[in-house]
């Protein structure tokens, strides 16, 4: 699952970065900078049920890590509720199946 998690943050940042740019597609150099901040603060926090995806001191979002979940399925995507807590009410995606929309912001609601 570490591969999708990659890929999950590669596409978070590519949200970013697009987000970033005006609408001919140019990035000033100041908000170059501020990707680069956004890029180098994105990290991952591995709970014992959920692995929870950090960016610039705020929760995107969380990853079901287990397979043992009587609701959702390993590798499903939930928005935050709080700092320690997903939103369990609907799935976002599935990092491990694909075919997830993210925002820089979080995950988008289905």
């Amino acid at each position: 699952m570490n591969n999708e998690i990659q890929a999950l943050i590669e596409n978070i940042k590519a949200d970013y970065a697009l987000m970033s740019s005006d609408r001919d597609g140019v990035i000033s150099e100041i908000r170059k900078n501020m990707i680069d901040e956004f890029n180098a603060n994105i990290c991952v926090d591995e709970g014992r049920k959920y692995i929870k995806i950090l960016s610039k001191g705020s929760v995107w979002g969380f990853i079901v890590k287990n397979t043992d979940d009587k609701q959702f399925k390993q590798g499903d995507i939930l928005k935050a509720a709080s700092w320690a807590a997903p939103a369990r009410n609907k799935a976002r995606g599935n990092i491990i199946q694909g075919g997830y929309t993210v925002q820089w912001t979080g995950p988008l609601y289905l």
